[in-house]
């Protein structure tokens, strides 16, 4: 696994988002009431919208667009939806985060 350092656990408030950049395009961090953090290519798998800019409940997302939720432990979409962003895997040292640099497989 290629892991890279992405930035610290107060870099992203609880129940909210950050985007990242890389060169596979824009990577949305989620942190959860309870300090994990998520990450998940920032499209909804929908129409495209920004998932960053969803509300944060739990270990869900709901898209500001048309309402989709997302699962953000596996990038699927909420029944009755079906589709799913793609997922990094994210790993927290000592409040310093670090990105697996390659997406997980989508499984809708």
């Amino acid at each position: 696994m290629n892991w890279i350092q992405i930035g610290r656990l107060d870099d992203i408030p609880r129940q909210g988002s950050r985007v990242i950049n890389t060169a596979s395009g824009e990577i949305a961090l989620f942190r959860s009431v309870d300090d994990q953090v998520f990450a998940l290519g920032n499209r909804c798998p929908h129409k495209g919208g920004p998932l960053a800019q969803g509300i944060v409940h739990g270990k869900r997302v709901t898209c500001p667009l048309h309402n989709w939720v997302i699962d953000l432990e596996s990038g699927s979409a909420v029944a009755p939806d079906v589709g799913c962003a793609q997922r990094y895997e994210v790993r927290v040292a000592h409040d310093v985060l670090f990105l697996e640099a390659e997406a997980g497989v989508c499984k809708a």
